[in-house]
């Protein structure tokens, strides 16, 4: 009776395996046409478009304007910091979200308002460094 018991239970996990293996082997089907997909668009592509090189062509385009100057430009580093800002802020509201959820569940009411308490202090001592700095000042 035993003997029965272990195989009927090996031949329920086999049929479970065989059932979660074929989910992936789907993903794995449609990664491969996707893929499959982009090298014929790109090889037809390259098959069927002209290729007459001329000076003008190589030129650097740039908005319909002749390239003039060396092509440096400088670039105010306050707008990275703002850039910078923003990320930060962008990953306070990612993290915000998740939080609220937890904070509705039962048994993690206070320990996780402290954890946000803090996450915020930080940034708010961030964002004083930034003010006190005068990067947010638009000029």
């Amino acid at each position: 009776m035993r003997e029965t018991l272990g195989d009927s239970t090996a031949v329920a996990t086999h049929v479970v395996a065989a059932g979660y293996f074929r989910s992936y082997s789907v993903v794995g089907l449609l990664a491969l046409i996707g893929v499959l997909f982009v090298a014929v668009a790109f090889g037809a592509g390259r098959l069927l478009r002209p290729v007459v090189p001329t000076p003008e062509k190589l030129l650097t385009y740039e908005c319909g304007v002749d390239p003039v100057g060396e092509g440096w430009a400088h670039t105010q580093v306050r707008y990275y910091v703002y850039a910078f800002l923003y990320v930060i802020f962008a990953v306070d509201s990612i993290f915000l979200f998740p939080w609220a959820t937890v904070f509705a569940a039962p048994g993690y009411g206070a320990t996780t308002l402290v954890e946000m308490f803090i996450f915020l202090g930080f940034l708010a001592v961030g964002l004083l460094y930034a003010y006190k700095k005068g990067v947010l000042a638009w000029t």
